[in-house]
């Protein structure tokens, strides 16, 4: 047994060193650049700890698997909102921006929905894949032109001197650095909580679904707890919300490019609309009182634990 337990320790123990360093390098990068942790944690963050996901749902394709491929994007995106989004709030509720719910909520809602129908229509193809990526791209160079045009309309605040100052190759350095241990941690986990419940005759399916999805989001939960905990809640959501948009967009555009397929049947008829219902519930959350209480954060705690019992054999 010491070659599963062995990995999932050691996958925990850098989750969380890398989770600091990534935030903290993070944020230093977002002062030294003029933008706001928000965009931060949608871009370098959000997309940066969703690389787990990436390398394992192509891998999955390409041996054939489907299941695995699909169910960790999917379980990704329900594990981000309820058991991210629900410990987060947890420890900090968190603040969310106009600006943010308008923009980047919308579009998360509109590419899960898009994302669940075509999943149950046709097989997600290099056409459909193709379009994942170019909508994605889209919404970059919307995101970026739109911070900047505010930026400019603000004005730029003077920054306060500081001998000590980090640079912004030494604050990008930090967070690279914080990166490549989450998503080294992430994998050493997932592989030894895959080999875990193979030896408990888990489907692959399910499998995918929870403990992949939940390992290969590990990287975002550390980051999004980290970023509460130093009271940056607003980079907490942005990497819940990018996560989720580069999961759909980018790993599920990947995916179908390389590895053309159907998503599983019982994916379609259960997990996508669940992924679609949370998608909605996280929204009316933060738009009351533009903020996500700790009772907020509870309940979806407690809907994350519903979900697992509800799939798990």
């Amino acid at each position: 047994m010491a070659d599963v337990w062995l990995p999932l320790i050691g996958g925990l123990v850098l989750l969380f060193a890398g989770g600091d360093l990534l935030v903290r390098g993070s944020v230093l990068a977002a002062t030294r650049l003029g933008i706001s942790p928000l965009v931060i944690g949608l871009t370098l963050v959000g997309f940066g700890t969703s690389t787990p996901e990436l390398v394992t749902s192509v891998q999955a394709a390409l041996a054939g698997a489907p299941g695995i491929a699909y169910g960790n994007i999917v379980g990704s995106n329900i594990a981000n909102i309820l058991l991210i989004g629900g410990v987060a709030a947890l420890l900090c509720p968190i603040v969310v921006s106009t600006n943010a719910l308008r923009r980047d909520g919308a579009v998360m809602t509109f590419a899960i929905v898009v994302f669940a129908a075509l999943a149950a229509t046709v097989i997600l193809g290099r056409i459909v894949g193709g379009c994942f990526l170019a909508t994605l791209a889209i919404y970059l160079i919307w995101t970026f032109r739109q911070e900047r045009r505010r930026g400019a309309t603000e004005g730029d605040a003077p920054e306060p001197a500081s001998p000590s100052r980090t640079s912004l190759p030494a604050a990008l350095g930090i967070a690279a650095a914080g990166l490549v241990l989450v998503i080294f941690g992430g994998r050493f986990l997932v592989d030894g909580a895959v080999a875990l419940a193979l030896g408990f005759g888990i489907s692959e399916t399910v499998i995918g679904l929870t403990i992949v999805a939940v390992g290969t989001s590990m990287p975002e939960l550390v980051t999004s707890v980290v970023a509460g905990f130093r009271r940056q809640s607003e980079m907490a959501f942005g990497n819940i919300v990018g996560s989720n948009i580069y999961n759909v967009l980018g790993i599920g555009g990947v995916t179908a490019l390389v590895a053309p397929t159907r998503v599983p049947a019982e994916i379609v008829s259960f997990d996508n609309l669940v992924m679609i219902g949370v998608c909605i519930l996280f929204m009316l959350f933060s738009y009351t009182g533009l903020r996500m209480a700790r009772w907020e954060g509870a309940a979806l705690l407690t809907g994350y634990c519903l979900y697992v019992f509800a799939i798990w054999p």
